[in-house]
């Protein structure tokens, strides 16, 4: 790994330890093992750094979906799989699933890669789910949006205490997006 990977690397644990408020170019530097002034190199500021952090964690995210999808025998079991990997980041790393989905005021074109990447992504999925009347026909990106809504919504209830398959909802998050899936099917036959 290079200076930028380690600093990188750094940055994830200190914001899932502390949230972006953790996350100082000088710390960074102190725990990598490298000058105040090393992070500087590579990173115009914090927000550079932090962007930089995203695009990798949306990356390494969706490459794991990818993963998973590709033993899925259905293209609406690819599409549960997908959104239950989602629902999963959310909820095991916080910090970081708030810092993609944040508001963000640096252009960053590494991020906007990662972010296009995976989308493209998702709606290769609903697609997918479309063409095998899993899901029903219209605008593929608009529907991606709608059923992300859902798991995002679903994900962060969950992570507040305000879903539970055993209290709040009566579901998990992963069950909200199964029964939407189910409902769209439905609507698709």
């Amino acid at each position: 790994m290079g200076t930028r990977e380690d600093l990188i690397e750094v940055a994830t644990r200190l914001l899932d330890n502390g949230g972006v408020p953790a996350v100082t170019l000088r710390e960074v530097g102190r725990l990598a093992g490298v000058s105040h002034n090393a992070p500087y190199k590579h990173f115009a500021d914090k927000q550079a750094l932090l962007a930089a952090v995203a695009a990798r964690d949306l990356e390494r995210h969706s490459m794991l979906i990818q993963q998973a999808v590709r033993r899925k025998r259905s293209a609406k079991a690819a599409l549960s799989e997908a959104m239950g990997r989602y629902i999963a980041w959310a909820l095991e790393y916080p910090e970081r699933f708030r810092l993609v989905f944040g508001r963000w005021t640096t252009e960053s074109p590494e991020l906007t890669a990662a972010a296009e990447t995976a989308q493209a992504g998702l709606v290769g999925l609903v697609e997918a789910a479309q063409a095998s009347g899993a899901l029903p026909a219209g605008d593929p990106v608009r529907l991606a949006s709608l059923v992300r809504s859902v798991a995002h919504g679903a994900a962060d209830l969950a992570a507040t205490g305000h879903l539970s398959a055993t209290g709040k909802g009566h579901a998990g998050p992963e069950q909200l997006v199964d029964d939407l899936l189910t409902y769209l099917e439905t609507a698709a036959t």
